[in-house]
C-alpha cells in the first residue's frame, strides 16, 4: 500500500518547508562589555613552519548528500531568521549517521556534499547517493540516466523523506520508477540482510503514528542487492538526534530507531559493493542452436512477478561446471520463461528463485501443472535463504499441486550421490547460526510417479554458484552448491 498521494495531504508542499529542527539558541556571551583579556606569559615558542605541519588523512567519503532545489530565508514566530534548503533541512544527519557508523563499524568514513552536475557517476569514488527532502523532486532526463547507470554498475541510492512527507516520497518514488521501469519498487521484508547487518532492527517507533511497530523499507532489487532505498518516515532528524516542532504533522522514526536503521544502511551498502560492482557485468551467454540434439540440457528461468531474477551469473557457472564435471551436452544460454505465456514443452527442466513474495495466475498454474506431469523437473532455490520467498513457495506450489507435500529429501535419496556422494555439506555463517549443528544437504521434495518432480533448496544455492559474498545470506559455501547444483541436473536429466 502506498503512503498517499500528495493530493490527500491537508498541509499544501511548501507548508512542509521549515527547518526541522529547534529553533537556535541565542550565543552566550563569554565576555562582559568593557572586560578585557589578558595574555599569560609563558615560556618563548618556536612556530612551527608550514613543511612540518602534518595534517590527517581525511577519511574516505562512502556517502554524498546530493544538493537539489531552493534556498530560502525563514523567520521564526520571535523574528529570527535562518536559512534553509531543499535538500539541507537536517545539515547535521549525515555526520552524525557518519559518526555512530564509523564507531560501529571500527572504520572511519566521510560524508561529501554535491550536485547531480558535478558527478561522475563512478560509484567507486562514491558508494552511496543521499537524497533528502520534503518538497516534490524532479530529475533531468539526463539525470535520470545518469542515477540508472550508477545503480546498474553498483551504486546505492538511499532517499529519505525526512519528515514523512508525502510530496517528496510520491516524487522520488516516480522517479526511480522512471528510471528502473523494468524493476519497481518491492517491501523489504523484516528477515532481510539490511535490517541486521550490525544490529536486529525488529521494532521501531515512529512518531505521530504508533501503528508502526516495525520498520518499513522500500527497495529496488539489482539481482540480489538492493540498488535503491526509500523510507516513507524521516531518518534524518533521528540521526540528528532531534524532533521536529514546526511541523505537527511529521512522521519520523525515533533516535534509537533511526541510529540503528542508517548504521545498517552503511554496513549493507559497504558489505555488498564488491558484490554490486561483479553483478554490473554483463552475463555471457552461447547461442542457443535451434536445431540442438533433444538431450542437450538448457537452463529455463521462470519469470513472475517478484524479484524472479536474483544471481547474475550463478547459472552460467554452474552450467560450466556441468560441461567440466559431465559427459552432458549442455547449452549455456539461460532462457527466460513465463509459464502460461510461453510454451514449455520443449524443456525438461525449469528453475525458480527469488526474493520476497511472487504470485502465480491461472494460465501459470495450469502450464505447471502439465508440465510436471509430463515428467518434468522444477528446482526451486530460497534466494538469501528469506522467509518471505519460502511462504510464497509454499502457498503457490499448492496451487499446483493441491495434494502434493513438500517433505525433507532422505539422506538416501539418489540425487545426492547422482554425481558427487554428498553425505556433508558446508553453509554460510548465517545459515548455522539459524541451524546449529548443520552438515548434511537439506533439499526438500515432491514425488510424482515414483520420482522427486519438485526439488526445493531453503538455503540459497545460486548464491554459492556465484562464488560471490553475500553478508547474511542464508546459503551453501560455493563447493557445497556447485556440487549439490550438479547432481540435481544430473538427476533431472536421468529420471
Amino acid at each position: 500500500m502506498l503512503f498517499g498521494s500528495a493530493l490527500l495531504s491537508q498541509a499544501g508542499e511548501n507548508d512542509w518547508f521549515v527547518p526541522l529542527g529547534p529553533p537556535p539558541e541565542a550565543h552566550h556571551r563569554r565576555i562582559n562589555a568593557g572586560e578585557t583579556v589578558g595574555v599569560l606569559p609563558g615560556p618563548p615558542v618556536t612556530p612551527m613552519r608550514q613543511t612540518e605541519r602534518k595534517r590527517e588523512p581525511s577519511p574516505p567519503k562512502l556517502i554524498a548528500k546530493i544538493i537539489w532545489g531552493a534556498d530560502a530565508s525563514y523567520t521564526y514566530g520571535s523574528g529570527g531568521k535562518t536559512k534553509i534548503a531543499d535538500w539541507n533541512l537536517c545539515p547535521g544527519d549525515l555526520q552524525q549517521l557518519m559518526k555512530s557508523a564509523s564507531a560501529k563499524l571500527g572504520v572511519t568514513y566521510g560524508a561529501d556534499s554535491f550536485s547531480l552536475a558535478t558527478f561522475d557517476g563512478d560509484p567507486v569514488k562514491t558508494p552511496i547517493l543521499f537524497f533528502s527532502g520534503v518538497r516534490s523532486i524532479k530529475f533531468s532526463p539526463q539525470e535520470i540516466e545518469l542515477l540508472r547507470n550508477y545503480v546498474l554498475r553498483g551504486g546505492m541510492i538511499v532517499a529519505d523523506s525526512i519528515a514523512g512527507s508525502p510530496y517528496f516520497y510520491d516524487s522520488f518514488r516516480a522517479a526511480m520508477e522512471q528510471a528502473f521501469p523494468d524493476v519497481g519498487f518491492r517491501k523489504i521484508p523484516a528477515d532481510h540482510p539490511i535490517y541486521h547487518m550490525m544490529t536486529d532492527v525488529d521494532k521501531v517507533n515512529v512518531s505521530k503514528n504508533p501503528g508502526v511497530t516495525a520498520p518499513e523499507l522500500e527497495g529496488m532489487y539489482m539481482f540480489s542487492r538492493v540498488g535503491v532505498v526509500l523510507s516513507r518516515y524521516g531518518l534524518g532528524c533521528g540521526w540528528d538526534g532531534h524532533a521536529v516542532p514546526l511541523l505537527r504533522q511529521a512522521e519520523y522514526y525515533d533516535v534509537n530507531s533511526a541510529d540503528k536503521i542508517g548504521i545498517n544502511l552503511i554496513a549493507y551498502a559497504v558489505g555488498y559493493a564488491s558484490l554490486g560492482r561483479a553483478e554490473s557485468k554483463p552475463e555471457l551467454y552461447g547461442a542457443l542452436d535451434e536445431n540442438r540434439t533433444t538431450d542437450e540440457f538448457v537452463f529455463a528461468q521462470i519469470k513472475h512477478d517478484g524479484a524472479w531474477n536474483a544471481e547474475s551469473g550463478g547459472a552460467t557457472r554452474l552450467l560450466e561446471q556441468l560441461r567440466q564435471n559431465t559427459s552432458l551436452r549442455v547449452s549455456l544460454k539461460r532462457v527466460p520463461v513465463q509459464p502460461g505465456h510461453d510454451d514449455l514443452s520443449s524443456f525438461t527442466f525449469l528453475y525458480l528463485t527469488g526474493l520476497d513474495d511472487f504470485h502465480w495466475d491461472a494460465g501459470a498454474v495450469a502450464a505447471l501443472r502439465r508440465f510436471l506431469d509430463a515428467g518434468g523437473t522444477l528446482l526451486i532455490n530460497n534466494s538469501l535463504g528469506l522467509h518471505t520467498f519460502d511462504v510464497a513457495v509454499q502457498r503457490e506450489l499448492k496451487k499446483v499441486l493441491p495434494e502434493g507435500e513438500l517433505a525433507p529429501l532422505p539422506a538416501t535419496s539418489p540425487i545426492f550421490s547422482s554425481v558427487f556422494k554428498m553425505t556433508e555439506a558446508n553453509y554460510t555463517p548465517a545459515a548455522l547460526a539459524q541451524n546449529p549443528g548443520l552438515d548434511q544437504p537439506r533439499l526438500q521434495g515432491i514425488s510424482l510417479r515414483g520420482d522427486v518432480r519438485v526439488i526445493y533448496s531453503p538455503f540459497d544455492l545460486e548464491a554459492g554458484w556465484q562464488g560471490m559474498d553475500h553478508p547474511l545470506a542464508k546459503a551453501y559455501t560455493p563447493d557445497s552448491a556447485l556440487k549439490l547444483g550438479i547432481n540435481v541436473v544430473m538427476y533431472a536429466m536421468t529420471h
